[in-house]
């Protein structure tokens, strides 16, 4: 635990003793003094937002592929509205905001060009050398793979923040976690413990944030419409009380107003549901500190009725938008792509950039397809594109 520099303490002024305090943090794996101006998790934040990796997202899939239009969300756009989202409840919830910000612009660092399919097409190929898992890589990213700094590689964030990155873990890799790093952010999964209220708050700000956005994106795509939609108990009642109080919304030129309204209000009231739900649990639990949260059940939630809805949302988008076929059809040449990549590189470790080929000389197989992973999960869309182009002599997903 490091000392408390007087801005620390200040930012801090008014947080719930249940919240996480950057002067008690767990630490950083490599010791720094504290910044005399930024408290340590308002220093995490800014190395994020100055990473090579959050510059990435801006070319790196949500559910539409950079090709297919401009304004579809991209995995930048979406980290900054699940960091907007995450602010909204942690500012209500006296919890620690920048904290909760930084591993929500954070959680998604790990992931591969093409969405969850590169994600999935990445681990298949990984099978026989230890998967592949876009939670670990986040991890991997900012505690191995970042290079800024001359005394250490990563971004040498502190343990509160890692713990949010790592939202999901399988014991094996917690157990490799454990012996690199003891008491480290493997260990809780090992003992059954939670993380913190912002980690916490951060995975579900993630969820209301894709439901939101991928049913936006789905009608701008026209590949779900508004009609379907009404069909979402969730969305209905928002979409109807908007226009009740603005009848206009109905003509067909304002459908892109009562689809953003109608979004709009549904956001709002899975902001406030989760506010109410969740200061109720801690005023009945009654944490006395972050310990005392990590020994509980997970205290950030939706109401019964609300995680219900919230589900039913999710289950339509999946059956409607992510397995529509003609987003079935794209991802499924982005996972050629993927796969073709990984065979290439990993019999051909030199065709992969001169810093990651030097990487793998010398390497067993194993380590070597760590290597390839890591190059390909760093890749942009276009990026990916580009070198499978160049690899194979084809050009696909092209518009």
């Amino acid at each position: 635990m490091q000392p408390a520099e007087p801005q620390q303490v200040w930012t801090e002024l008014g947080l719930a003793p249940y919240a996480c305090f950057s002067h008690r943090s767990q630490g950083r794996l490599h010791a720094q003094e504290a910044a005399p101006t930024r408290s340590a998790f308002q220093r995490d934040r800014d190395r994020i937002v100055h990473s090579t990796a959050f510059r990435r997202l801006v070319y790196k899939t949500q559910v539409f592929l950079n090709h297919e239009g401009d304004l579809f969300r991209t995995r930048l756009t979406h980290s900054i509205e699940v960091a907007q989202l995450g602010r909204s409840v942690a500012r209500a919830l006296r919890i620690n905001e920048d904290l909760t910000e930084a591993i929500c612009l954070a959680h998604d660092l790990g992931h591969t060009p093409f969405g969850h399919a590169g994600q999935d097409v990445l681990n298949d190929c990984m099978q026989d050398f230890g998967g592949f898992e876009h939670n670990m890589q986040s991890l991997r990213v900012v505690d191995t793979l970042e290079e800024r700094y001359p005394d250490y590689s990563g971004l040498n964030l502190c343990f509160e923040t890692r713990e949010g990155i790592l939202k999901h873990c399988s014991a094996k890799h917690a157990r490799q976690l454990e012996a690199r790093e003891p008491g480290g952010v493997g260990q809780r999964f090992l003992l059954g413990q939670r993380p913190g209220l912002e980690a916490q708050l951060a995975n579900l700000a993630d969820e209301i944030a894709y439901n939101a956005h991928d049913a936006d994106d789905g009608v701008r795509s026209g590949l779900i419409s508004l009609g379907q939609l009404m069909g979402v108990p969730l969305f209905a009642r928002y979409a109807h009380e908007a226009l009740a109080e603005y009848p206009q919304l109905q003509e067909p030129r304002w459908q892109r107003k009562w689809l953003y309204e109608a979004t709009r209000r549904m956001l709002s009231e899975q902001i406030y549901d989760v506010i109410r739900h969740t200061s109720a649990g801690l005023q009945a639990a009654q944490p006395a500190d972050v310990d005392a949260v990590r020994q509980l059940p997970a205290l950030v939630g939706f109401s019964r009725t609300m995680a219900a809805e919230s589900a039913e949302l999710k289950r339509f988008l999946f059956k409607n938008l992510y397995r529509h076929p003609q987003v079935v059809q794209t991802t499924g040449q982005a996972k050629a792509v993927v796969r073709e990549l990984f065979d290439i590189y990993l019999a051909d470790p030199l065709q992969m950039k001169p810093r990651f080929a030097a990487r793998a000389a010398g390497l067993d197989r194993v380590a070597c397809a760590r290597v390839v992973a890591d190059f390909i999960a760093g890749m942009t869309d276009r990026y990916a594109l580009r070198e499978h182009e160049r690899l194979t002599g084809q050009r696909v997903l092209v518009p």
